[in-house]
């Protein structure tokens, strides 16, 4: 099993420690991304380059772009095309196509000669290329476009579900969201719409994407929940609203920020200029300019000290004062700073 890995600023370069607060990758790149699937991704040469949790980089060959790792590949550019490489840095799928997803549930979406299918990890078609756009394939079934329509392919490549809208979004468990005219609905995987498309689809909102079995809807300038039935579970009264996570929503009421549980009752009171989403049980919040963390109960077990904080991962929290960054524990000590500035 691997350890998570931290990542750390000094002097303007990045690198990563460990949860203790120990430095394990020395801080060296100009920039650096957190690690996802045992993977970062750093600046080398103007280059993104995969790194492994030992530091080591995938440098076999450079590419003009390498995506994240997905079931052990990630797609690679070259010039303007696209292959798969495999998490020794070996080239598994030759660079051929116009434009590549990720893989799931062993198949990618693919682009040759302006077309869309998806291929499997062997780099095979197994939905040819006859549609003008494809996403991630998910329970089971694909969606994709085409100029009259649009549906969803199943996994020997036949049309199961074909319709009118102008966008069907991958499924999340049983119910996807369909898009039409700037509106957003539901789909059940028999092809049933539940919900016709007619809730607001809004910038910087989530868009029928569910949290928690929830998702905001937006209906005459208020913010509210449904659940993946389509049903109204929380009234859209609020201001404005985050996505659920453990539980609790971020929402913001008459100018003030707090957080409220599955039945729309307040959990942490509207007392906040600002807030963010809960992780690991603790909920950012910004009170007099400060950031702090409250519990689920809405308690202050963080005061609010801080400049800017992330939320908790792994059992820390990067949090930031005078611009430099630091990390702190759940009991709101500092594990490791930033020699500069704090």
């Amino acid at each position: 099993m691997q350890h998570p890995l931290f990542k750390i600023r000094e002097k303007g370069k990045y690198g990563f420690m460990n949860a203790s607060g120990e430095v394990v990758i020395e801080p060296q790149y100009f920039e650096a991304e957190d690690f996802y699937n045992g993977f970062s991704r750093v600046r080398l040469n103007d280059k993104l380059v995969p790194m492994d949790s030992m530091g080591r980089l995938l440098i076999k060959q450079f590419f003009n772009y390498v995506g994240r790792f997905e079931e052990g590949l990630a797609r690679a550019q070259l010039v303007t095309r696209w292959g798969f490489i495999d998490t020794r840095g070996d080239l598994v799928i030759d660079v051929q196509y116009e434009d590549a997803g990720d893989f799931n549930e062993g198949l990618a979406a693919a682009r040759l000669d302006r077309q869309y299918g998806y291929i499997q990890a062997s780099g095979r078609w197994k939905v040819s290329p006859t549609y003008d756009w494809a996403g991630e394939f998910r329970e089971g079934l694909g969606p994709v476009a085409w100029h009259q329509g649009s549906g969803y392919v199943n996994e020997l490549g036949d049309l199961a579900i074909k319709t009118h809208f102008d966008k069907c979004m991958p499924f999340q468990q049983q119910t996807a969201t369909i898009l039409h005219q700037l509106k957003w609905g539901l789909m059940e995987k028999n092809g049933n719409v539940i919900v016709e498309p007619h809730f607001t689809y809004k910038e910087g909102v989530s868009n029928g994407e569910f949290f928690d079995g929830l998702a905001i809807i937006v209906e005459n300038g208020g913010f509210g929940f449904i659940d993946q039935a389509g049903s109204l579970q929380i009234q859209p009264h609020f201001d404005s609203a985050g996505d659920f996570s453990e539980g609790l929503a971020p929402v913001q009421l008459k100018g003030t920020f707090g957080f409220i549980n599955r039945s729309g009752e307040e959990v942490v009171p509207f007392a906040y200029a600002d807030v963010g989403i809960v992780s690991e049980g603790l909920a950012p919040v910004k009170d007099k300019g400060k950031w702090g963390f409250v519990n689920l109960e809405g308690d202050m077990v963080i005061q609010p000290v801080f400049q800017r904080v992330w939320p908790f991962k792994n059992g820390l929290a990067k949090v930031s004062n005078n611009q430099s960054l630091g990390y702190i524990n759940r009991d709101g000590e500092l594990v490791w700073r930033e020699k500069i500035g704090y």
